[in-house]
């Protein structure tokens, strides 16, 4: 009799789903690996009055938009050097 009550509620939970855990949003990686809103882009060379995002993305549409509320764009850099972006392109997933 408490077979079929154990084997019932083993089966209940064997079929509960797994929590689902999220990714974290990481905007830039390897060589362009600092996250900056900038506000000119030169050619991909050079970026004019970059600096940190003043929240941390949590996706590539919020990167976005953290960096379009300050009026800029959001950018992966290699260099940052006193408010200027060396080597900088578009995070993946953001559209420009």
């Amino acid at each position: 009799m408490k077979f079929p009550v154990v084997l019932a509620l083993a089966s209940i939970v064997c079929a509960l789903p797994a929590p689902e855990k999220r990714q974290t949003y990481v905007p830039c990686t390897g060589l362009y690996g600092t996250s900056q809103c900038c506000a000119t882009d030169i050619l991909g060379l050079a970026n004019l009055d970059c600096g940190n995002p003043p929240s941390t993305p949590s996706d590539a549409d919020n990167f976005s938009a953290i960096c379009a509320e300050i009026g800029q764009r959001a950018r992966c850099c290699v260099l940052p050097i006193l408010d200027q972006g060396v080597l900088c392109n578009t995070p993946s997933g953001v559209q420009d």
